[in-house]
């Protein structure tokens, strides 16, 4: 595993970097101020664009990308220290047209949408001129285990019926989001059928085949925005709603993949999509440590600077170990996903730990950055406070740790139990060694 750039990722971070520090870090103060004055997104963010396109910075995370579609697709390895640079400035993603939860959703419907779906819904995405909204999460539910999911879809006649309610679901109080993909519960026969299959499926079958996925307009009738709701006090322009689906009719064409098939996809979504997430939460952390070691280097407490304190010494370099471990594990997971040939399930717990790793390297590296600077770090005066509400919101969002411990200790026993006995040999006395069934037998 060789994991430095490509002399390709190279090129297109260097190109990169250079334009965000030209163009986007000098308007990053407007952008704030645009936010503040409750016009969103900021006039010159199209201008920002169409640059960007023309640049070639445009749909850089989507490997799969075809010749004839706008943009330059890079592998998962190439593109991630880009995301990291683009995490640096929270706002910057958008004007690549690599922000969640579009890319994720270019990703989704790049794989499984028909001819007629990607015409009228993809293309626009990779165009950047529509944004759209991934409505998994519920209020009433433990999420994180789909099964639990509330939100139907029953087939009546030529229409599909949708009626739930869904919450945080980000970008969809963005002014041009079109397009709102819903994970529903399938309400066939006994809810564990297709509506025109009267065969039911077993307990073990239905836990994966049980749910769907919709596009669904964001005029739809019965589709309201209810709320954008606030992350720790953080209210974002494009939004972190709560939504009601009131017996929402789309086209039987509005489905996406096959009837059963949401799980399988929602899944397929998540892997590309937690290493950006990941990527650039490193971005936000190596530009924490930074400015907390700037600002050690220039504030003093009791007669010398902060860098001179043994207490602050460690925070920075603790700091510094934990990014870069964090780092290589998620560009590990980068290089399997390019490369294909993990299991699913190791492939699927690797993904798990990049998510609670980041969760927690945020929150930490953060909160360090934030002590040094003092009371400013809780002001919005830095972005620091932001940060660390993004890092809190990351132990929970896309499933919380404890989840995804969960899949890393049940690939580990999985391997364990495979293995039975192996590691007997290497116990000390034969006592030991009688212990374990497998060699006693």
């Amino acid at each position: 595993m060789d994991f430095s750039p490509s002399p390709q990722a190279r090129q297109w971070h260097h190109r990169l970097q250079t334009f965000m520090d030209r163009y986007l870090l000098p308007f990053n103060a407007a952008w704030h101020q645009s936010v503040k004055n409750e016009v969103f997104p900021p006039p010159f963010i199209g201008d920002l664009q169409a640059l960007a396109q023309e640049e070639g910075l445009w749909n850089l995370f989507l490997p799969n990308l075809k010749p004839h579609e706008p943009g330059t697709g890079l592998s998962h390895l190439d593109y991630a220290p880009l995301a990291e640079t683009m995490g640096r400035l929270p706002w910057a993603a958008e004007v690549f047209n690599c922000n969640a939860p579009d890319s994720g959703n270019m990703e989704l419907l790049h794989r499984f949408a028909n001819a007629a779906q990607c015409t009228q819904w993809m293309e626009p995405l990779l165009r950047g001129q529509i944004r759209s909204a991934f409505a998994m999460s519920e209020p009433d539910v433990a999420s994180s285990d789909p099964t639990n999911l509330q939100t139907t879809v029953r087939a009546d006649g030529n229409e599909w019926v949708l009626n739930g309610r869904k919450w945080f679901i980000t970008g969809a109080a963005h002014p041009h989001c079109r397009l709102l993909i819903v994970m529903c519960k399938n309400d066939g026969p006994s809810g564990l059928a297709g509506p025109d299959d009267a065969t039911e499926w077993t307990p073990e079958q239905a836990t994966h085949h049980q749910h769907s996925i919709v596009l669904v307009p964001m005029d739809t009738p019965g589709l309201e925005v209810v709320r954008n709701i606030a992350v720790v006090h953080h209210l974002a322009p494009e939004g972190h709603c709560e939504l009601v689906l009131r017996n929402v009719r789309v086209p039987k064409d509005h489905l996406l993949g096959g009837w059963g098939q949401g799980f399988a996809m929602a899944q397929a979504r998540l892997g590309p999509g937690r290493v950006h997430h990941c990527m650039r939460t490193i971005g936000q952390c190596e530009l924490a440590l930074e400015m907390a070691t700037e600002r050690a280097l220039e504030r003093s407490a009791f007669g010398k600077h902060l860098s001179d304190q043994s207490n602050v010494q460690d925070w920075l370099a603790e700091s510094r170990l934990e990014i870069d471990q964090a780092r290589l594990l998620v560009l590990k997971t980068a290089w399997m996903l390019d490369m294909g040939v993990a299991p699913a399930a190791e492939l699927r717990a690797q993904v798990s730990g990049i998510k609670v790793v980041a969760a927690r390297l945020q929150t930490r590296v953060v909160d360090r950055a934030m002590q040094v600077f003092g009371a400013m770090g809780l002001s919005p005066d830095t972005p620091l406070a932001y940060f660390w509400t993004w890092g809190r919101a990351m132990h929970l969002m896309d499933g919380p740790d404890e989840v995804h411990l969960r899949t890393l200790a049940r690939n580990e026993l999985y391997k364990a139990r495979a293995r039975l006995g192996h590691t007997a040999a290497y116990f000390t006395t034969p006592e030991q060694m009688r212990a374990v069934p497998h060699l006693s037998s």
